[in-house]
């Protein structure tokens, strides 16, 4: 009897922790979504975005589920601001409900808001569990994981802009549609680049301290 009431207090004691630990990277993870905390400098005028970092940090140290989970909300934090809090020329490449002149959103919006949003969590869950199995719970692992997963939202986004809203792209940005590939790779240079450094370091610098720390308590 006393064994299944320790056991019922530990799990308790683990589902607590969840949690607490999910609704604090949600929070952190509204900050960076909607206010200009999360965004930094990358080169020139271009910024990296730190959205995807909690959700890094999330599939690494709840598992890839929670890492899904938290890649639907930057989905949705996204949609909201891109849909009514800061809508841009480009917003409707990630909504339906927002558009340019004659050029407006459809449901592909959606799948690029938040497919590789959601996949953040996958990719960076899945190889972290992979990497830290094959190569014990080092560096790499954290670090490798961390650039994928941010590698696959940038590519991913970039890629449905240019499949799904190409033409309107060119014709927002006043650029020849032969243009488009070049103009998304030096996104991916300037901005995406340093956004998967920036995803790997810290991946490392904040989910191996909070492994460790969770080892340590259970």
């Amino acid at each position: 009897m006393g064994n299944r009431k320790d056991s019922s207090v530990h799990f308790d004691q683990k589902r607590l922790l969840f949690i607490v630990q999910f609704a604090i990277l949600l929070a952190i993870e509204a900050i960076v979504s909607f206010t200009p905390l999360g965004s930094l400098p990358a080169l020139g005028p271009i910024v990296a975005t730190l959205s995807h970092i909690p959700v890094i940090v999330t599939a690494i140290t709840m598992g890839t589920g929670a890492g899904a989970a938290m890649g639907f909300f930057f989905g949705l934090f996204s949609f909201l601001h891109m849909s009514f809090i800061a809508p841009s020329p480009m917003s409707f490449v990630f909504t339906p409900i927002y558009s340019v002149g004659e050029f407006g959103g459809n449901y592909w919006s959606l799948v690029i808001c938040f497919v590789p949003r959601i996949l953040i969590g996958v990719v960076a869950g899945l190889s972290y569990r992979f990497l830290s199995k094959l190569l014990k719970d080092n560096f790499f692992s954290y670090t490798f994981s961390g650039i994928l997963a941010s590698l696959t939202n940038t590519l991913l986004v970039l890629g449905g802009i240019y499949l799904f809203f190409g033409k309107q792209f060119a014709s927002v940005n006043k650029i020849g549609f032969e243009l488009v590939v070049g103009v998304l790779g030096m996104i991916v240079l300037t901005s995406g680049i340093p956004e998967a450094i920036i995803g790997g370091i810290l991946a490392y610098g904040v989910g191996k301290p909070l492994n460790k720390m969770k080892s340590k308590h259970f």
